[in-house]
Order: structure tokens, then C-alpha cells, then sequence
């Protein structure tokens, strides 16, 4: 039955009938994350430095109503041209967007879930979703961290967004059950920054290392994902406190405008990218090329 819905590129299917390695790719990230032109030029680099350490890179998205498991670069590029018009697409939207027939940009909750069906296991992305700030009052916590908890796929990333509540972030995962690994590094990074106040469960300090803990968490039949944080390259990073400040007027913006739901992290990073005269964006691309590249060595360990 799924073989209706799931549209798996050859060169994708070829690498996983092997038992080679692929690395999966979300495609909110080109649509919602960054404008056109950057948007196509960052997917297709992230996917030649997945080729480039060895690896299958896998893009996803749903085109037509199809889960597609695999991108050709002109499905990338009328991605990403269409920019916003695409729908933001999270667990609870796949079916509807299939049943449609329509166009989705798969979040890091829907990334994982098209991963998982196909077979892939190493997914790489710029950061996760999490609890908002004043969570407390709205509820507005993402699906991502469910996904989490429940979908077996690894996630490589720049930690959470620094637009969310950090902290509370990680207290959900703990409850979840879901490991926080930081690569190199004792403390979640931040997304634009390579350090927060938060520590993570786990140190490891090398792919091989990863690989094996993901290889026993699974054989074990422990269920869900894991979180491998990897902070953004020092000479990439931004100030702490100036992204911070920012970040703080961007939050007071998006209430005034009444600003919510899935609506809330397109403006916020569009926000940012403003007040720090684009210098935002730059870190978000060499983060998330940082994060293939790692996710291409732990693919190819766990591979083995």
C-alpha cells in the first residue's frame, strides 16, 4: 500500500538495496527557511558535500501529492521558486497534502517520517524545532520533539533554534526519552552560537562513536530518534548577546502582529535575518553544510 504514496529516486532506492549510505534532507529549509536564489544553491551544496564525503544525499519533499524520497535539481529549483506558497508540511499534514494532490515542504517531525519509511536513518538539518519561549502560556511547542520520541532516525543538527526556550526544550526530551548527543562539545549549542547555558547527555567525540550508539539503541528495539548536536564552525558564529537582543525585539514583533502556529519561525528567522543585515543567513548555510558533512561520516559508520 505504501508504494502508492512513496516516490524513492533510483539512485536513493540502488544506495539502500546496497546498504550504503544515505543521508536524508528536509526541504522546509529551502521554501520557508531562506530566499531564492541562497534557498536552491545551499540545497544543492548541501547535497554535493554529502556525494563528497561519500554518502547518498536524499531530499525530501511531497510534489504533487507524491512523497518524494530523492530530488532531481529542477525539483529542487521549482522548490524552491515557490518559496512560501508551498505548504509547511508536518506530521498531521501529510495526508491531507497527498490526498490533494499538492505541494509540501516537509518539517523536521515530516522529514523523518518519509525517512523512516523508506529506510533511511541519518538525517540532516540546520536545527530543530522546540518549546517556544512562553510556552507556558501558548502551548506552541513543535511536533518535531514527538517525532523524536517516537521515529527512528537520527537527527544532525546546530542544536535548537535560538528562537526557542532552550531549556525547556531539553527538559521534553529528557522526558521523552530522547538522547541529546553533543558532538565535540559538553553544551547544546544554539544554533548561531556554539554554546548555551544547557548541557547535553552525552559527549562523543567522533562518527564511529555515534554510529555504535545508534546501531545498540536500535538492535535494542529502543524506540525514537536521537539528537546529534553539532555547533556551527567558531569563524561562522555570532555574537551571543547581540543575537540574543535580537531575537528578544523579533519575539516582541511577532505578538504585536499576532503572529502564531507555524507562522511563528518563517518570520522570526526573517526577523533576524533583517536586524543582523543578513548575517544570520550566512551562519545558517555554513551550519547546516557543517551538519552534512557530519552526517555523511556517521551514515557511512553505521552503514558498516
Amino acid at each position: 500500500m505504501l508504494a502508492q504514496y512513496l516516490d524513492i529516486k533510483p539512485e536513493v532506492a540502488a544506495a539502500l538495496t546496497a546498504g550504503e549510505p544515505v543521508v536524508a534532507l528536509e526541504s522546509t529549509i529551502i521554501t520557508h527557511g531562506m530566499p531564492y536564489p541562497p534557498n536552491v544553491e545551499t540545497a544543492l551544496r548541501v547535497e554535493q558535500i554529502i556525494r563528497d564525503h561519500g554518502a547518498i544525499p536524499a531530499t525530501i519533499a511531497i510534489l504533487k501529492g507524491k512523497l518524494k524520497v530523492g530530488m532531481t535539481p529542477l525539483e529542487v529549483e521549482y522548490l524552491g521558486k515557490a518559496g512560501l506558497d508551498v505548504i509547511k508540511t508536518s506530521r498531521r499534514d501529510i495526508p491531507f497534502i497527498v490526498a490533494k494532490q499538492a505541494d509540501g515542504a516537509t518539517t523536521v517531525a515530516s522529514t523523518m517520517i518519509l525517512a523512516s519509511m523508506a529506510g533511511i536513518k541519518v538525517f540532516a538539518t540546520g536545527g530543530i524545532g522546540g518549546v517556544h519561549r512562553d510556552a507556558q502560556q501558548t502551548f506552541d511547542i513543535s511536533a518535531d520533539l514527538q517525532e523524536l520520541a517516537n521515529t527512528d532516525v537520527a537527527v544532525v543538527c546546530a542544536g535548537a533554534k535560538s528562537i526557542l526556550d532552550i531549556g525547556l526544550t531539553l527538559e521534553y526530551l529528557e522526558t521523552q526519552g530522547v538522547p541529546v548527543i553533543g558532538y565535540q562539545t559538553d553544551t547544546l549549542p544554539a544554533f548561531y552560537t556554539r554554546e548555551s547555558d544547557f548541557s547535553v547527555d552525552y559527549r562523543l567525540d567522533s562518527a564511529e562513536q555515534i554510529a555504535a550508539a545508534l546501531t545498540a539503541k536500535w538492535q535494542m528495539g529502543l524506540k525514537g530518534g536521537v539528537v546529534i548536536a553539532n555547533p556551527i564552525p567558531a569563524m561562522h558564529q555570532l555574537d551571543r548577546g547581540m543575537i540574543d537582543d535580537v531575537i528578544v525585539d523579533a519575539l516582541a514583533q511577532m505578538k504585536q502582529q499576532g503572529i502564531s502556529g507555524k507562522a511563528s519561525t518563517p518570520f522570526l528567522l526573517t526577523k533576524v535575518a533583517e536586524k543582523t543585515h543578513g548575517k544570520s543567513l550566512k551562519a545558517n548555510i555554513e551550519l547546516v553544510l557543517n551538519n552534512a558533512k557530519l552526517a555523511a561520516e556517521i551514515a557511512i559508520e553505521y552503514a558498516k
